[in-house]
C-alpha cells in the first residue's frame, strides 16, 4: 500500500529542490487519452479524477479528455506511448489488459514505453452464479466442478483480461476445470448469467454491485470484504487464497522531464486522497486503491509475469 504522507513529503522536497522550471508547468492544456468509449468504466474513472489532478497541479491547469477506443484499448495506449514526453499527453492504463496485448498480438509498445504515474482503481474479481444454477457458495462450485470437470460454463468479458487470468488462477488453486465462454464485454457476460445461459461468471465488483440481488455473488477476490458488497465473503474466508482484479490508472510517455514527472506524481497522489474525488468514485462503485509511481510500475511487472505465464501455458488466441 502506498504510504502517502512519507512519499508526498519526499516528492515535495524534490520538487522544491528542482527549481523555478516547475512554476511553468503546465502552460497549456494536457490531453488525457482514454482508450475506451465514453461512459465506460475507464472513461468514468478518468473524468472523475481529472478535475482533482487539475486542482493539485495548480497554475490554472486544464485536462482535456480524448476518447480513442478500439482494439481493447491498444489504439489509445499506443498513441500515448509515441507522444512527446513533455507532460502534455497522458493516458489511461488498464491492467492486466495493456500488458496482455503485448503477448497476444503485435504491439508497438512495452512497459518501458511509459512513465507510470498512478493506479487509482483496484476493482476485485468476483465469481457469480446464476440463480438457476443452484450454486450459492465457493465450496459448492468447487465440488460441482470436481465431480464433472468442464461441465460448468463460466462467462467473462473477453480472453486475456483480468477475468480470464483470474479464472486460470482459481482453477490452479482449486484443481478444477471450467468451460470458458468469452463475450464482447462485461455487460453481455452479465446478461447471459442473469438469464441462466451460462452457469457462472467472473466479473468485477463494480459490475455486479447493482445486481447482487439478481445473482449469487459467491466470493470476492481481495483480502478484505468490499464496501460495495459487505455481506459477501472473501475467497480467503472460504478457504481459497484467491486474489485478483482489474487495475485502472494513468501513464505518460517514457522520458518525462524529472520536474514534470514529480509534479504529476504529487498531483495524482493528492487527488487520490481528496474526499470529494473519493465520494465521486464511491458513487460510481469504483474501488479506489492508489499506487503511485514506482509502486504502480511494480504492479505492472507482477501482472505482466502472470499474463505471460498464462499465455505460455494456455494461449487464448
Amino acid at each position: 500500500m502506498f504510504n502517502y504522507k512519507k512519499k508526498v513529503a519526499l516528492m515535495s522536497a524534490l520538487l522544491f529542490a528542482s527549481g523555478a522550471a516547475l512554476a511553468e508547468y503546465p502552460e497549456k492544456p494536457i490531453t488525457l487519452i482514454v482508450g475506451f468509449s465514453a461512459g465506460g468504466g475507464t472513461d468514468v474513472m478518468a473524468r472523475n479524477v481529472a478535475p482533482y489532478v487539475e486542482k493539485y497541479l495548480g497554475n490554472d491547469a486544464s485536462i482535456v479528455v480524448k476518447n480513442m477506443p478500439g482494439a481493447s484499448g491498444q489504439i489509445g495506449i499506443t498513441e500515448v506511448a509515441h507522444s512527446d514526453p513533455d507532460g502534455y499527453t497522458i493516458g489511461t492504463y488498464n491492467l492486466p489488459g495493456m500488458m496482455a496485448r503485448t503477448l497476444d498480438r503485435k504491439a508497438k509498445y512495452t512497459a518501458d514505453s511509459f512513465t507510470f504515474l498512478a493506479n487509482i482503481v483496484s476493482d476485485p474479481n468476483v465469481i457469480v452464479t446464476s440463480k438457476k444454477s443452484g450454486i450459492t457458495s465457493v465450496q459448492q462450485l468447487i465440488e460441482a466442478a470436481k465431480k464433472a470437470p468442464r461441465s460448468i460454463t463460466v462467462g467473462m468479458s473477453s480472453l486475456g483480461g483480468d477475468d480470464h487470468l483470474g479464472l486460470t488462477k482459481f482453477q490452479n488453486l482449486t484443481d478444477t476445470q471450467f468451460t470458458i465462454i468469452p463475450f464482447k464485454g462485461s455487460s453481455a457476460a452479465r446478461t447471459a448469467i442473469l438469464g441462466g445461459h451460462v452457469a457462472a461468471g467472473v466479473l468485477n465488483i463494480s459490475e455486479v454491485a447493482a445486481f447482487k440481488d439478481e445473482l449469487n455473488v459467491i466470493g470476492v477476490a481481495k483480502a478484505k470484504r468490499s464496501e460495495f458488497a459487505p455481506d459477501v465473503k472473501t475467497f480467503k474466508e472460504q478457504g481459497v487464497d484467491f486474489y485478483n482484479g482489474a487495475l485502472r490508472g494513468f501513464v505518460a510517455p517514457a522520458g518525462l522531464p524529472k520536474d514534470v514527472e514529480l509534479k504529476l506524481l504529487e498531483a495524482f497522489s493528492q487527488a487520490a486522497s481528496d474526499p470529494e474525488m473519493l465520494a465521486k468514485m464511491r458513487a460510481t462503485a469504483n474501488p479506489v486503491e492508489a499506487s503511485i509511481g514506482p509502486d504502480f510500475k511494480k504492479l505492472n511487472g507482477e501482472l505482466y509475469k502472470l499474463a505471460k505465464q498464462v499465455w505460455e501455458t494456455t494461449p487464448w488466441k
